[in-house]
């Protein structure tokens, strides 16, 4: 059966460009467009789209509304379509319960819009089957404000660094992790999660602002630090390089023939070269096997490895293929993950 699809957009131009683009795809069928929230919720109601892609300016009725109403009545995956300029709405969607977003295409016929058509589709694909139950309680548990009590249990060398990958589902689920950790957390922390250009910086400051640690956009050349998280930009990969005494952040801008920019693999091969058993890798909610590598590298180094559990991750992908590759030493459920990190950086 194809994938249904509901296209909500006020712009013509892109309505059609946003269907023409789906439609090369055998196994996907727009069903139907609307030019406002109003116009969409009748065709949700009256078409019942398996998935809706959705940009927020509208007249009549915008995006945030028709999301809430969404949300409320027949919960349905939404992939946001946004222009760059967009990040902190992109941000506000994503925590009424939009499941992922790409950058909203131009007028220009280009490489670009070409890796534009590449990315939806795949995110179409990705997400037909997300499980809405486990988004929604996930997005109930950000609101939750229950300290998190390590265990007394010690391992006998310390963490000196902890990579955490992530794509579909990724913002709420680093927002769960890294809220809950302590101000004087001892180890740095580097981030790749998928997301497009243009949207680190203020996906960076968002969860700066919820913390206790500090969390930033990586930059070139700068220095990795404890109780600091990094967030690899957008059009990045992030390595490590030691120089000085000092780990510094190494970053190299990605091919668009690359599959995942930025890589979690590239990443995590990297921790894994230059801090091996003094590390921690973890994989988040997404679609494909970015990181599956890495992880292994990590664990076969002696470091630590933890894999989002089926029963949390809202896109099991990434998680899976590392569990089945024996990448993780252990799995479990995201509301547990903080608590577990916790533990296995205690000093011994």
């Amino acid at each position: 059966m194809k994938t249904k699809i509901l296209v909500v957009d006020d712009s013509t131009y892109t309505r059609q460009l946003i269907k023409k683009m789906l439609e090369q795809d055998p196994d996907l069928d727009v069903i139907c467009v609307a030019s406002d929230g109003i116009d969409a919720m009748a065709k949700t109601l009256r078409y019942k789209p398996h998935i809706i892609t959705l940009d927020f300016e509208m007249p009549e009725m915008d995006g945030f509304s028709f999301l809430r109403w969404l949300m409320r009545e027949r919960p349905t995956p939404v992939i946001m379509v946004s222009s760059h300029s967009d990040s902190r709405t992109v941000f506000k969607a994503l925590e009424l319960g939009a499941v992922d977003f790409i950058a909203k295409p131009t007028r220009h016929a280009s490489i670009e819009l070409q890796t534009i058509k590449k990315d939806l589709i795949g995110k179409v694909r990705g997400i037909k089957d997300i499980r809405m139950d486990l988004l929604r309680q996930n997005l109930e548990f950000l609101n939750k404000k229950e300290p998190v009590k390590p265990s007394e249990e010690k391992r006998n060398h310390d963490t000196k660094l902890l990579a955490i990958g992530a794509s579909t589902g990724g913002p709420a689920a680093l927002q769960i992790i890294l809220t809950r950790l302590p101000s004087d957390f001892p180890a740095a922390i580097v981030i790749s999660q998928h997301i497009p250009r243009g949207f680190t910086r203020h996906l960076a400051e968002r969860l700066d602002s919820l913390s206790k640690i500090k969390i930033k956009e990586a930059e070139d050349g700068k220095p990795v630090k404890p109780g600091t998280a990094l967030i690899c930009p957008g059009d990045y990969h992030l390595g490590l390089l030691r120089k000085g005494g000092e780990t510094l952040v190494s970053l190299e801008r990605g091919a668009l023939t690359d599959r995942y920019v930025p890589s979690v693999d590239f990443m995590m091969k990297s921790v894994a070269r230059n801090f091996g058993r003094d590390s921690i890798g973890i994989i988040l909610t997404g679609m494909g096997n970015d990181g599956k590598d890495g992880m292994l590298e990590i664990k076969e180094k002696g470091g630590y490895t933890i894999a989002e559990s089926e029963e949390s991750a809202i896109v099991y992908g990434m998680p899976a293929e590392a569990i089945k590759a024996g990448a993780a030493n252990k799995v479990l459920d995201i509301a547990d993950i903080p608590a577990e990190i916790i533990k296995v950086v205690n000093k011994p």
